[in-house]
């Protein structure tokens, strides 16, 4: 570290300048070292300027113009607080500067001061009258500038740091070191052995002045090096020459090795070896003949040539094809019938000989070849089902449903539906086959063969397959559904509704709220009118959406406050179109929690006050586990498409006076299809 800061020094009274400072070593403790001492010189250097030009001109403006560099700054600093110092000695001020000038402007501040006090010509003349001579004490010297006797001024005995505490002083050290025992020198804390480092599995912690570093444990393998981060990386051994490639050879670099390509391309017909030299390819040995049959390879450099044969043939044999061989001449494939009919050619090397075929017998007689009826001769004896005579042979036929075995007498059951008689599927059956047709199909009456589609939806059965639609397809059928507010169940028969809110596919604004309905959805803007408020609990079940406003009223309101109503609730409910109305269907339960006959309490009263069109509702209250429970009816059929808004009441009776009230209005969208 010495060494390090040494070197930073010398550079900075050398050169005045610490930007392109050579550093002496690649450890990062020593490059900062270096840097910051070179920048501390600068800084006393400059400075020391400031103060100079300042005892010396008198003033600093004159030469802060010439540069605006950070070194400047230490020279204007200086010079600025000297003068300060200069100026409060002049004026007889105190030499103790202010703490908000800073630490270092103090210190010039002081000295620039006391050096003026020590400049003062006190001596008296021999022509003034003498006066008498006043002695100053150490108390009032220590008053006039306490960081006179500053422990820690220059740094003081500390190595590192060092904090003045009036009677003595005290000594620290920078991060990464720790106090000796003599309390002023300081030591490296070894965070390895401590334990204080942070280095993770698989790596090892190296310790270094003011703090450590993490190596890798593994090695890297061969052509990878380790880098100061314990990365491996990559050796380029083409860029650092360490490859052995010979001169007519490139080097091209490989992750953890290296190839070498050779310069010199070579002709067709050649081939590089090892080395790099060119080598002829002999054409004539390889496994694909390069020359026709009946010629000859012969290899030439770089390429081949092909030479015909031609050899010499005696009587009966002729050339082959290829020219290659002498081989047999067949007198018996010849069109001319050498041997006349009846009588079959026997081929020989060179020549032939002619006897009767087989099938065939020698008429002593007529001295030719006659035919023999083996049918005949040989009844039952030599077909399984039918024999039919040929000139010179005979052949075996089978009955329908049966095809010949390949002995060619024996008759096997023929599978007719190898060659695809029926329309789908076909069943072999001994002797013949039968057509059956896949699901979703019939059998033809008419042919026995064609499968005619049956139409599931015309069934009797068929209107309760889909839930909505059923379309006929060739062989099965298809549930539809209506073309928007409804997909396809995973049953493939079902219509499920689709929720539009939460898939956000709708096209409310920002100020509306989606409710989902069978079949689509409503964009509603529901505020809450004045004195309410919108309560934070807002419900949403699975086909109810509510939003409740809460009574809130405003200070000193008197008739907000006396007002029985309490909440405003807006509820959306879909239902759908009852084809067949038997009986009341209940729809919407109201729940007060009230004991079942409460005696001298409110009595509570529902009703329907506005939104009953036709009269297709009605409510009646009902007593259910300690609650009373307002039912709300649907007492008549609706057709949708239908869209209706019930306001329903909730009123707390006592005394024949409404206390409390609760209005919900209910918005009734009847859908089309409900499913």
């Amino acid at each position: 570290m010495e060494e390090c800061c040494d070197k930073g020094i010398e550079w900075a009274n050398k050169n005045r300048i610490c930007t392109s400072l050579p550093l002496i070593s690649e450890s990062r403790e020593c490059s900062m070292t270096q840097v910051q001492c070179c920048r501390s010189q600068l800084e006393k250097q400059y400075c020391s300027d400031g103060i100079e030009f300042a005892n010396v001109r008198e003033e600093c403006d004159s030469h802060i113009g010439e540069n605006s560099t950070c070194e400047a700054e230490y020279f204007k600093v200086c010079c600025y607080c000297c003068l300060l110092g200069k100026a409060a000695q002049i004026q007889g001020q105190s030499c103790e500067p202010s703490p908000k000038i800073g630490y270092q402007c103090g210190i010039v501040f002081r000295d620039c001061c006391v050096k003026g006090q020590e400049g003062i010509d006190v001596s008296i003349s021999d022509d003034a009258p003498k006066k008498e001579q006043v002695e100053i004490s150490k108390e009032e010297l220590d008053q006039e500038d306490p960081y006179l006797h500053d422990g820690c001024r220059g740094g003081g005995p500390c190595s590192q740091q060092c904090r003045d505490t009036g009677s003595s002083y005290v000594c620290s050290c920078f991060v990464g070191y720790q106090l000796q025992p003599d309390g002023v020198n300081c030591e490296d804390i070894n965070e390895c052995i401590t334990g204080t480092h942070s280095c993770g599995i698989g790596q090892t912690c190296v310790n270094t002045l003011g703090s450590f570093r993490c190596q890798r444990d593994t090695s890297c393998g061969t052509g990878y090096e380790l880098t100061d981060d314990s990365r491996c990386k990559d050796i380029d051994e083409c860029e650092t020459g360490t490859h052995n490639c010979p001169p007519d050879f490139i080097c091209q670099n490989t992750p953890g090795s290296f190839r070498c390509r050779p310069k010199l391309q070579c002709m067709n017909g050649f081939i590089q070896d090892a080395l790099g030299n060119c080598i002829d390819i002999n054409e004539c040995l390889s496994t694909n003949m390069p020359c026709p049959a009946g010629q000859i390879c012969i290899n030439t450099d770089g390429s081949y040539t092909c030479q015909r044969i031609s050899p010499s043939c005696g009587r009966g044999y002729h050339l082959n094809e290829d020219g290659t061989r002498c081989v047999d001449v067949d007198e018996c494939s010849s069109s001319s019938q050498p041997c006349g009919e009846g009588h079959v050619c026997i081929n020989a090397p060179g020549n032939y000989r002619c006897e009767c075929k087989s099938g065939y017998s020698f008429d002593v007689i007529s001295r030719t070849c006659i035919d023999i009826n083996e049918c005949r001769r040989y009844p039952g004896r030599l077909c399984a089902h039918k024999c039919e005579n040929t000139p010179g042979s005979y052949y075996c036929t089978c009955t329908m449903g049966f095809k010949l075995s390949t002995d060619g007498r024996s008759c096997e059951d023929l599978n007719e539906c190898e060659s695809s008689p029926c329309s789908q599927e076909c069943a072999n059956v001994y002797g013949s086959y039968q057509c059956y047709c896949r699901r979703g199909f019939q059998l033809s009456d008419v042919d026995g063969i064609s499968c005619e589609d049956i139409d599931e939806c015309a069934l009797p059965t068929g209107g309760h397959i889909c839930s909505f639609r059923c379309i006929n397809i060739p062989g099965s059928f298809q549930c539809t559904c209506p073309s928007s507010g409804y997909r396809l169940a995973p049953n493939a028969r079902n219509c499920q509704d689709i929720d539009e809110c939460v898939a956000e596919s709708h096209n409310c604004s920002f100020n509306e709220t989606c409710f989902n309905i069978q079949g689509g959805f409503r964009c509603l803007s529901l505020e809450c009118p004045e004195n309410y408020r919108k309560s934070g609990d807002t419900v949403r079940l699975e086909k109810t959406d509510t939003i409740r406003c809460i009574k809130s009223c405003r200070p000193n309101d008197v008739n907000c406050v006396l007002d029985p109503v309490h909440t405003i609730s807006h509820t959306v409910i879909s239902l759908p179109t009852f084809r067949e109305f038997t009986r009341p269907e209940e729809i919407i339960f109201l729940r007060a929690i009230t004991p079942t006959y409460p005696a001298n309490q409110a009595d509570i009263i529902f009703d329907i006050t506005e939104g009953n069109l036709r009269d297709s509702f009605d409510i009646i209250k009902r007593y259910m586990d300690g609650m009373t429970v307002g039912v709300v009816r649907q007492v008549r059929p609706i057709v949708g498409p239908f869209h209706a808004i019930l306001k329903l009441e909730m009123n707390y009776v006592m005394g024949g006076v409404v206390s409390h009230r609760n209005i919900v209005n209910v918005h009734i969208f009847v859908s089309e299809y409900w499913f």
